[in-house]
This record gives structure tokens, sequence and C-alpha cells, in this order.
């Protein structure tokens, strides 16, 4: 496979260049080992493709798990307590997990909540998301996951992979595409999300 486009949100890339220049190398090396055309395996039962032989997701998706997994990239999994006070809030995301909680007890929450995120590739604090599902989960990695993981210190950046238009025309209905979700973020401002992202589109 190939990279045929990216987008450089915040200078992600430029802050992976200067900072991960062999990791950035190595990510690149995992897309351009895997040949797109042994993916072309899902019979679609769409009315609008019946019969016609699509790009399986799934299996893509093992492929690159496989392969970043033996370069030492590890799921991270990372633990908060959440509060609706946007006060208790700017103070609460400065804090160590356990006093999270002792502090939210102190400011009267009887039955503090628990929640986590997690994210399937981290290493050297960069986060990768190999996106082949609905548009709504590309949305949750970039506004929420990515930024959750930054403002927690975890990742200094966030990388998002996914098929372009013309790889995506080749797989079932309702699977995001990376035109479509640079203007998303285009959409939302110069500065929003407040984290260095790069977006990579990638085509067989």
């Amino acid at each position: 496979m190939k990279i045929a486009k990216k987008y450089s949100h915040l200078n992600g890339e430029e802050y992976l260049i200067v900072h991960h220049s062999p990791v950035y190398q190595e990510i690149v090396n995992v897309i351009h080992s895997i040949d797109a055309e042994e993916f072309l395996t899902k019979i679609s039962k769409e009315k609008t493709m019946q019969g016609k032989l699509l790009y399986n997701p799934s299996e893509l998706n093992k492929k690159f798990s496989q392969l970043f997994k033996e370069r030492d990239w590890k799921d991270t999994r990372y633990n908060y307590y959440v509060t609706t006070d946007y006060e208790i809030m700017q103070e609460l995301i400065t804090l160590p997990l356990k006093e999270q909680k002792e502090y939210l007890i102190k400011k009267g929450v009887s039955s503090p909540i628990c929640s986590y995120k997690q994210t399937d590739f981290v290493k050297e604090n960069i986060a990768i998301e190999v996106q082949f599902g609905k548009y709504a989960f590309v949305a949750y990695d970039l506004f929420v996951k990515h930024l959750l993981f930054y403002s927690g210190n975890l990742i200094n950046v966030g990388i998002e992979i996914l098929p372009v238009k013309y790889m995506q025309s080749k797989m079932s209905t309702g699977i995001a595409y990376y035109e479509g979700e640079v203007y998303n973020l285009l959409r939302h401002g110069r500065n929003n999300p407040p984290v260095p992202l790069l977006i990579m589109g990638i085509a067989p």
C-alpha cells in the first residue's frame, strides 16, 4: 500500500520528523509492506454492489495490528474520573488517578465515577489509530481519544490512518475516508482539536 495523501494538524508531521524520525519511518514501512490486493476478499451483499469483491476491513485491521505489535507498539489504557463541573475538571485533569478520586470526594462527590479510553498502538508517546470503520469512529478518535491521551500527557502526537476515497469506494458503504475527514477537521478551525495530529490517507 502507499501513502497517497497527508494532512498535518498543529505541526503533527513536523514534530514526528524532528523528534521521532526512525519511528515515523517505521510507520511508513508498515504501510508500504501491505499488499492491499490480498485483502480483496469480501463479497458484497449490498443491493448496489451485489456480488462485488471488496476490501475486507476486519482483515486489513488484523494485518496492521500484527505488523505494529511485531514492532512493539502496545495498546494503552488511560483511566480517569469524570465530572460535569467545568471548574472542577480543570483541576482534575492535572492530577494522578488516585488523587483525582480524593479531590472529587473533597469537593462533595459521594460516588466518583471512574472511566477509561484505550488506544491500540502507542510507542514513544505517539498514538496510532487505523480506522476502517464508520464516520463516527474517526470523529471520536480525533476529538475525544487522541485529545484525552494528549491532555493526560500519555502522547505528544496522534496519527489517524484512513483509506482515501478511491479505496473507500471499493469497501462497504459508510466507511470513513481521508478527504471527508480532513474536510470535517478543517471546518472546526485551525486549532481544533488542540492536539498535534497527522492524518494519513492510504491507497492500494
